[in-house]
């Protein structure tokens, strides 16, 4: 792909040739899943057929991204190849928030409609024999005959607030990095780029933190009931995206100590950061919704 003569990359949309790469990420996704279903299901090979997939997983990555980033920087890419790209980008910040609102549908749900109608509002249908003597509808809820057992929920104003003033603040020098990329500013550009990963990374450490804390001290789990079904999903999957956005932002830096990108050429390091906004976005709604109110 690199070879490709660089006179047409300014007349002709970019076609690479013939590609290893997804064929390896089918497979490498075939393998994690296979592997994670054998796990949950007992079976002894389980875990060294998921580790193996991850490991394929990383591999494909590092390959198929080194390939993208020799083309860019071999200026393979026109002003369509742009376009698209920042189309595609968008599409899949769209299928990110279609994924969280899922989600946050099933807590709305759970909240504001099955707890109550369990609790005899609204309905009829579901008698004591159903709901259990025990049940109180009220939220947070275990869900009938508190088949969770008792919990306490984690304080919004404790570590949760902590988090959220990190990647607010992780925004603020993702921003100002962008802003000095641009202006050539290449020193204030790898100070305030270093900043926001390393908040991302000091998220997820504490959020990890918070989990053993919520299972050790605060008997939340994810069998406790409706509530441990939700705000482990939510919490979990979010914090998965930070820390592949926080590892997306620390190659990038990597890119940065390289000499990549210029004020006018530098797509992959504005998709990270649409990428961290809306990362940064989704958890205000967690902090609210599942922390706070």
């Amino acid at each position: 792909m690199a070879n490709a003569p660089t006179s047409t990359a300014s007349e002709k949309y970019y076609v690479p040739h013939g590609s290893p790469w997804p064929i390896i990420g089918s497979v490498s996704l075939f393998t994690t899943v296979g592997g994670g279903a054998m796990w949950l299901n007992h079976v002894h090979a389980g875990p060294w057929i998921l580790t193996l997939g991850i490991a394929l997983l990383v591999f494909m990555f590092v390959g198929w991204f080194g390939v993208v980033i020799r083309e860019s920087e071999g200026r393979l890419y026109n002003a369509a190849v742009d376009r698209s790209f920042r189309m595609g980008m968008m599409w899949f910040i769209f299928s990110e928030v279609m994924f969280f609102a899922g989600f946050f549908g099933a807590l709305l749900y759970a909240r504001q409609f099955s707890v109550p109608w369990l609790g005899g509002e609204g309905t009829k249908l579901l008698t004591k024999v159903i709901r259990g003597d025990t049940f109180e509808a009220t939220w947070p809820s275990n869900g009938p005959g508190h088949i969770g057992g008792e919990f306490r929920v984690i304080p919004a104003f404790g570590l949760p607030a902590i988090n959220t003033a990190i990647l607010l603040t992780s925004g603020m020098t993702i921003t100002i990095a962008h802003h000095a990329l641009k202006a050539g500013k290449r020193q204030v550009l790898n100070i305030f780029l270093a900043a926001t990963f390393l908040l991302g990374f000091l998220f997820v450490y504490l959020q990890a933190h918070e989990y053993i804390e919520a299972y050790t001290t605060h008997n939340l789990k994810l069998s406790t009931g409706i509530y441990g079904s939700t705000f482990f999903p939510l919490t979990a999957f979010h914090g998965f995206h930070v820390t592949i956005g926080a590892l997306m932002l620390l190659v990038v830096w990597f890119r940065c100590l390289k000499g990549h990108f210029t004020p006018t050429h530098h797509f992959a390091f504005e998709g990270v950061a649409w990428y961290w906004h809306f990362v940064d976005v989704v958890w205000l709604g967690l902090f609210i919704f599942v922390y706070w109110l």
